[in-house]
């Protein structure tokens, strides 16, 4: 028995020692490469190894508890891993040093999204993770979709649209990610980021802040501002020829005439070329460089597609071909490949009779690329004014038709008319086939709300589809979910992005030639309906700090070409919402059916 006591007091002594030692002083990337295990649906399931992504230890090791720098900014391309590094971040906190953080993404939606495909499988599949966050219990709340509570703290997660959850609770830590997609505004009550960063006074001096996004136009990225404020790190690389360190731009890519898939890497000392092979060893070798003075507690990261070891260079030059001509698909590229904010040139002006200019003659058939046909409907008190509008591969489009239809909407008569003027067929050049209009989007707006969801309803199976615009950036086209029927309503109404298809229409009018994006216009239009396109003109406003587009209609200008076009255009999205291609061979069932291929995925049709 005495052994027996001897034994238990010497296993209490040890126990008692060891919880009197220090906790290792680890780094993030420290800490993720010998706990954090990657979730079987992940491209490399398995152990992390920031081997892999070498480019990442600095932006994880910023964040660390032993670090002196309190705000991390990384502004980077797709598939470089920001994200990951903030969830080794994540895991780090709850493992190894416990507090307060708060999470913040564009929105609520995409909170609960990321709460199940990112955090519950981090947890869930790190064994150093999964013992120290409260177990989801249908009846408490210490594991749920927008809190986790761990031993010593809790994650918060919330929308910058949901300024409640962005002034409850004080926070040590703090995740902003995707800021470019935040709302300017959060529900009346100010910038989100602000709101969010106030959240961490009280740990001044000890809180870790970390503002990860691609990119979206410059001026008004909100991630280019953080980063234009802090000490501007890129990652040099040596040339495996020289060994001279520079970035990789993109103006160092080139490849032979015709040939994408063989681009390489020329260094601007020696004119020596790293192929793709060489990628491993150059990230492995390279480092962090500082180019501006910062003021010692922010470290900004700019990090290119480019330097992504899950996609070629090549991969990127074949892109790049497809869409260089096509100013918001480049934009596109330009954010999401290089991770640099797009110089857009939306702010100057388009002048009507340039527009005019480029008037065609293309006779009574359709060209012959034309795929599908949209039309956009415009409602006023008394009258309607639709466009049908073509489009062929790569959205290249034609005016087909414009025309005003007076009459009170209140009334069926003009609803008559416009059945008439959707229920053209148009034959195609060089072809037998005929095309019908394949979706009509139809502004539900102002006082003939009820008249337009009415009309719709009586013609869903023909893609008739009420819709209403709202401003702002970030608003999809078309929205990514079918919107819940209102009791009592015949109809749903899609809410659709009007300044974002805007944007994209106003790019495309500087283009001329043909191709993608391009726009034709027949010979029969006048002036005022040019002026009518170009009613409105997008400028940059400032507010407290955070630039915004927005547009503003010219005085005495009818916009109503403007607004068809605009609402054509959200119909094609609509299309694109229901499994529509642009691209498909044509029909060989003649007849009317229109040359695209159809899936439906969630609109009954």
């Amino acid at each position: 028995m005495e052994d027996l006591a001897l034994e238990a007091r010497a296993f209490v002594d040890a126990v008692w020692r060891r919880g009197l030692e220090p906790e290792p002083q680890l780094t993030v990337s420290e800490w993720s490469d010998r706990h954090r295990l990657l979730p079987q649906a992940s491209a490399e399931p398995g152990p992390w190894r920031t081997a892999r992504v070498p480019y990442l230890r600095a932006v994880m090791d910023a964040l660390s508890a032993s670090s002196a720098i309190e705000r991390v900014v990384f502004m980077a391309g797709a598939q470089v891993g920001k994200t990951e590094a903030g969830l080794n971040w994540l895991g780090y906190v709850i493992a190894h040093a416990p507090g307060m953080m708060l999470l913040v993404q564009p929105t609520i939606d995409m909170v609960r999204r990321n709460s199940r495909t990112r955090i519950d499988p981090l947890i869930e599949e790190t064994p150093a993770l999964r013992g120290l966050v409260a177990p989801p219990k249908a009846r408490e709340k210490g594991n749920t979709i927008a809190q986790k509570e761990f031993l010593g703290g809790s994650l918060i997660m919330t929308g910058a649209n949901a300024p409640t959850g962005l002034r409850s609770t004080p926070a040590r830590y703090l995740f902003l990610d995707e800021v470019d997609a935040f709302p300017v505004d959060a529900a009346g009550e100010g910038d989100p980021i602000d709101l969010a960063i106030r959240r961490t006074a009280t740990f001044r001096g000890r809180r870790k802040i970390y503002l990860c996004s691609t990119p979206t136009l410059a001026g008004v990225s909100r991630i280019e501002k953080a980063y234009l404020e802090s000490d501007q790190r890129r990652f040099f690389v040596p040339c495996p020829q020289c060994g001279e360190a520079q970035p990789i731009t993109w103006d160092r890519i080139q490849w032979p005439e015709g040939e994408p898939d063989r681009a390489h890497l020329v260094c601007s000392a020696c004119g020596g070329v790293a192929e793709e092979r060489h990628k491993p060893a150059m990230l492995a070798a390279g480092e962090w460089r500082a180019t501006a003075e910062g003021d010692g507690r922010t470290a900004g990261f700019h990090l290119p597609g480019l330097y992504s070891p899950f996609e070629t260079w090549g991969e990127m030059a074949r892109d790049f071909l497809d869409v260089k001509d096509d100013p918001p698909r480049l934009q596109a590229w330009v954010n999401t490949r290089l991770g640099e904010p797009f110089e857009d040139r939306a702010t100057t002006p388009i002048l009507a009779d340039d527009l005019m200019a480029r008037a065609e003659e293309w006779g009574d058939r359709l060209p012959a690329g034309v795929l599908a046909i949209t039309a956009g409907v415009d409602t006023q008190d008394n009258r309607l004014e639709v466009e049908l509008v073509a489009w062929g591969a790569q959205e290249e489009s034609w005016s087909l038709g414009y025309e005003v239809l007076w009459g009170d909407p209140a009334k069926p008569e003009v609803w008559t008319q416009l059945d008439q003027v959707l229920a053209q067929r148009f034959p195609i050049e060089g072809s037998d086939q005929v095309l019908a209009v394949a979706a009509t989007a139809i502004d539900s707006g102002g006082h003939r709300t009820a008249e337009v969801v009415r009309f719709a309803q009586g013609r869903a199976n023909r893609r008739v589809w009420a819709i209403k615009g709202r401003g702002g950036p970030g608003v999809p086209p078309w929205p990514k979910r079918p919107p819940k029927l209102k009791a009592g309503s015949p109809a749903p109404v899609f809410i659709v992005g009007v300044d974002t298809l805007k944007a994209a229409l106003y790019a495309r009018l500087r283009l001329d030639g043909t191709g993608p994006g391009r726009l034709h216009f027949p010979s029969d239009r006048d002036l005022d309906w040019y002026r009518g396109l170009t009613a409105e003109r997008p400028i940059r406003k400032f507010h407290k700090g955070v630039a915004k587009i927005e547009w503003i209609a010219e005085s005495g200008v009818r916009n109503e070409p403007l607004d068809c076009r605009v609402y054509a255009t959200a119909a094609l999205h609509g299309l694109y919402a229901t499994g529509y291609r642009l691209d498909a061979v044509a029909s060989a069932t003649g007849g009317s059916t229109p040359r695209i291929v159809i899936k439906s995925k969630w609109l009954h049709l």
